[in-house]
């Protein structure tokens, strides 16, 4: 294999002399003018006179902010699956499959081939900032090892595939990189996740792997069991001698940081790992880190997006407030908004982010728009969670006076996390052990049949443990709202605690009341 990285070295020259000169407001409404442009002839661009859009606040007056939903229901359904000249030109070749949406199983995102271009470009920025960080680089001498679900795609007629964004990125790899893209085809289009894990295993401790990267969750399960130990005693370069980078995104990396710089910590007698996260979506490629762990995400200003950002809590407002990289603000939480080359405009994401930096803008991602839990990237919404609560308490002829749910991650090195439910029963007697047993089991029943995603990492205890039941005392909920200064009927009891201290609060108070934890029964889907 001839090694590249002497043209990436190029590459990077160019583009991060390109990136020192960029003005990011005059970027963002130029890249706004082209995506107008383009879309202009489409119904939906005509429907909002596009030709006649010339700046950020007229596009902000003509378009209003759309969910999936409403793009869905009056733009793509009617076409599905050839969405021909409705939101972005031409035909749509590739529908990113997704679960967890509120309006069903299965969601599908437009993937243009514009997009899938960008997508390659934002990598070869990742790339380039690597080069910056580390001159004496040969990353491209060797094979980049991503791992994502399968690239089976299917055929959904009229030329156009779904399946899961790793096939399509699969099916996009330009001609120059195949030769260093990893896992190959046979390998890639595996189902089963252990069966996958251990094939890749297997086969990737002996291939020249200079990068790898995935979801941070999945992909730190894959090296304990490839490497047969815990994190902490692994040197990722035992398992792979000339690995150069990691790449991660799609869940909080905090609950792993520890243990993925101690996998790539300089004290096993070579130079430590590059440790990068990214901030991709099936609507786009967001932003990617240029600096150390920690210190931020460079927004793609450049590259096929054009970003808008609400203050989270007027996002349900009648008339919220749309900002964009020209007039934010550090320290204020907003909700990301996408305009994109794939035919989504105004388009609520569903992550939340604040900036620390305004230029260039970078952003720390803070959480989701709405009840989400994502610990371990199972994805299940919170109505979700509440119709399978709902469901399994009428099930077991029981009712729930309140709950909530938050994640319980590894305690040590080796272990999977979970879920933990807090449950308040309504009426006596509380149920039993084995009562509280086949209730958890219920709920975790109906959410691998709601959720796709959630399925894949509870189906043989891969990637999560079963999820844990704590049966909290009569009043133990408004005693605890009570203690926060939160009593009364304006206040809700939180059902999805994304934060950890909070949560740990919630336990701690619960047990302190005469809780008692039941661990969770595997669910038969």
């Amino acid at each position: 294999m001839i090694d590249a990285t002497p043209l990436l070295r190029l590459r990077a020259r160019w583009r991060l002399r390109q990136l020192r000169r960029m003005y990011p407001r005059a970027a963002q409404q130029k890249q706004l003018r082209q995506l107008l442009k383009t879309a202009a002839g489409t119904r939906f661009g005509q429907a909002h006179d596009f030709d006649r859009l010339r700046t950020v606040e007229d596009f902000q007056k003509a378009v209003p902010l759309r969910r999936y939903e409403d793009f869905w229901t009056e733009w793509w359904k009617p076409a599905f699956p050839a969405m021909e000249n409705a939101t972005w030109p031409g035909r749509t070749p590739y529908l990113a499959v997704s679960s967890g949406t509120t309006a069903g199983r299965t969601k599908y995102l437009p993937v243009t081939k514009p997009m899938a271009k960008a997508n390659q470009r934002a990598v070869l920025d990742l790339l380039s900032f690597h080069v910056a960080a580390r001159p004496n680089t040969r990353i491209l001498g060797g094979r980049s090892f991503m791992l994502g679900g399968t690239t089976i795609m299917e055929d959904e007629g009229g030329g156009v595939l779904s399946g899961d964004l790793t096939g399509i990125a699969a099916r996009e790899v330009p001609a120059w990189a195949r030769s260093r893209y990893y896992p190959p085809g046979d390998l890639a289009r595996l189902t089963d996740w252990d069966e996958k894990v251990a094939a890749l295993g297997a086969d990737s401790v002996e291939r020249d792997i200079r990068l790898i990267g995935g979801t941070a969750s999945w992909l730190l399960l894959f090296l304990e069991r490839t490497a047969g130990r815990p994190a902490e005693e692994i040197d990722l370069r035992s398992l792979y001698p000339g690995l150069e980078m990691v790449v991660y995104g799609g869940v909080n990396f905090e609950p792993y940081r520890e243990r993925y710089q101690a996998m790539a910590r300089a004290d096993w007698g070579t130079r430590p790992v590059d440790l990068r996260e990214v901030y991709p979506a099936s609507e786009g490629f967001i932003a990617c880190a240029d600096r150390g762990v920690g210190e931020g995400l460079r927004l793609f200003l450049d590259n096929g997006l054009f970003l808008e950002f609400v203050p989270v809590e007027e996002l349900n407002s009648p008339h919220p407030r749309r900002f964009w990289v020209g007039n934010v603000e550090t320290g204020v939480t907003y909700a990301v908004i996408v305009s994109s080359n794939a035919g989504v405009w105004s388009y609520v994401l569903g992550d939340t982010v604040r900036f620390v930096d305004l230029d260039p803008p970078r952003v720390i991602v803070a959480g989701r728009t709405a009840y989400t839990l994502s610990a371990f990237g199972e994805h299940l919404e919170g109505e979700e969670i509440e119709a399978a609560v709902t469901a399994a308490a009428r099930h077991r002829g029981r009712a729930v006076s309140d709950w909530s749910v938050g994640a319980l991650y590894p305690e040590q090195a080796g272990h999977q996390g979970g879920h933990l439910y807090v449950v308040e029963f309504a009426g006596e007697p509380p149920p039993d052990d084995a009562q509280a047993h086949r209730f958890i089991a219920d709920v975790d029943a109906r959410l691998q049949d709601a959720n796709d995603d959630y399925r894949v990492h509870r189906t043989g205890a891969v990637g999560m443990d079963p999820p844990r039941l704590l049966v909290a005392a009569p009043g133990t909920f408004a005693a605890w709202m009570k203690s926060r200064g939160r009593a009364g009927g304006q206040n809700k009891v939180p059902r999805v605690i994304a934060d950890p201290g909070l949560f740990g609060q919630l336990r701690e108070f619960a047990r302190d009341l005469g809780a008692r934890e039941v661990g969770g029964a595997t669910a038969q889907p």
